[in-house]
């Protein structure tokens, strides 16, 4: 044998040695891997007034939260964006509607306007223009669409009330939507449902409409 190789095997020894001990004492230092929880990667965008931006009430309380919390739970991978304005108009949603898909991006969008209108008494063309142009938006963005309707008190008169109404059955039928034909129904004859100013639904009846709306979104969710 060589003897300055063999006089060097014992430092060699203690080399290899403690290099394999370095990296296990590093490797064992290291935390557990732990898989990350799965992040949202479609988006619902709630697009509505004062009903959906729950008006009078902790945001925590309204059924647009109510929902998002829902589809946490059974939907992973979606989230909710509520976007919702009260005071809100058709005209104002129709101006402001690019922006919110171009920042949001959505796969689905909830369209929950017209009632301001309603209550205005503003041209029920005009209404259904706007919410036209918000329904060809979102499909031209991708976006999925549920449109929710509203219906009016009688004391509006029965031609003006019945094309309100109809605005948002024809439009569906038009673009191929989902509709649900009236956000309130399940409240809408218990005074006991709404704020003091008769408009505005009160926090009890929030679960309510979440669980009304569910069975229209829910198929969308896909």
């Amino acid at each position: 044998m060589n003897l300055r190789y063999a006089a060097s095997w014992p430092r060699l020894q203690w080399a290899i040695g403690w290099g394999l001990w370095l990296v296990l004492a590093m490797a064992s230092a290291q935390p557990a891997w732990r898989p990350t929880p799965t992040q949202p990667t479609s988006t619902v965008l709630v697009f509505g007034d004062s009903l959906s931006a729950a008006y009078g009430l902790a945001p925590s309380q309204g059924w647009v939260a109510l929902t998002a919390e829902r589809i946490a739970r059974r939907k992973p991978g979606w989230r909710v964006v509520n976007a919702s304005i009260s005071g809100e108009t058709t005209d104002g949603g129709a101006a402001r509607i690019a922006d919110a898909l171009r920042r949001h991006r959505p796969n689905v969008v909830v369209i929950e306007l017209g009632a301001n209108d309603g209550l205005r008494g503003l041209p029920l063309l005009q209404t259904r223009i706007n919410l036209a142009h918000m329904i060809g938006a979102a499909h031209g963005a991708g976006a999925e669409v549920l449109l929710l309707g509203m219906r009016l008190p009688p004391n509006y008169g029965p031609e003006y009330t019945r094309g309100f109404e109809r605005n948002y059955s024809a439009l569906a039928q038009r673009y191929d939507t989902a509709l649900l034909p009236f956000l309130l129904q399940p409240i809408a004859l218990d005074r006991a449902a709404f704020q003091a100013d008769t408009l505005h639904p009160v926090a009890t009846a929030q679960p309510k409409l979440r669980d009304h709306v569910w069975p229209a979104l829910e198929p969308l969710l896909q």
